[in-house]
């Protein structure tokens, strides 16, 4: 395998950074660590927020590896406040990367902070997984709204700095 893999956290019960993974998050999250065990992976790095570090749990019991956090996988926040359309708002963002809402973070300054933290997660002698965030993972991906709205929980694409592939398991 050439890359990382880069990997949406599986179903969770909120956005929040202490949001759990659900029941279904639970299962997928095994059988995430299950389809992903003869990867070659040789390191973990996992957003900190709990649903990312739930995801990354099996896969890191099942491979005797632990999991580093990083803060820069954690997800963009689109505006500090609760905003009923978040998603014009959100597809806005996509389409103007330098747009900064309140309180929020613009496109362009959360995918050079996921790029940065992908640089520094690789492993030169084995594969790297990355467990974070949909619109984090969709920035770096260079994916647009559509892009993003078509990701799914959990998700793994190989990445590296000249292509992208949506990983599928044998």
């Amino acid at each position: 395998m050439s890359g990382e893999l880069l990997i949406r956290h599986a179903k969770a019960a909120g956005q929040a950074p202490g949001a759990p993974l659900t029941p279904e998050g639970v299962e997928q999250a095994a059988q995430l660590a299950e389809s992903l065990s003869g990867s070659g992976i040789t390191r973990i790095v996992s957003s900190p927020w709990q649903r990312a570090v739930d995801t990354a749990g099996p896969l890191a019991g099942r491979l005797g590896l632990p999991v580093k956090t990083d803060e820069r996988l954690t997800e963009r926040v689109l505006s500090g406040r609760d905003m009923v359309y978040w998603q014009t708002a959100l597809k806005l963002s996509f389409r103007i990367p330098a747009l900064a809402l309140p309180g929020g973070e613009s496109g362009h300054t959360a995918r050079t902070r996921i790029l940065a933290a992908l640089n520094d997660a690789r492993d030169p002698a084995g594969v790297t997984a990355i467990v974070t965030h949909g619109n984090l993972m969709a920035l770096a991906l260079g994916l647009d709204f559509d892009g993003w709205a078509g990701l799914r929980n959990p998700d793994v694409w190989v990445w590296n700095a000249e292509a992208s592939a949506r990983w599928e398991p044998a």
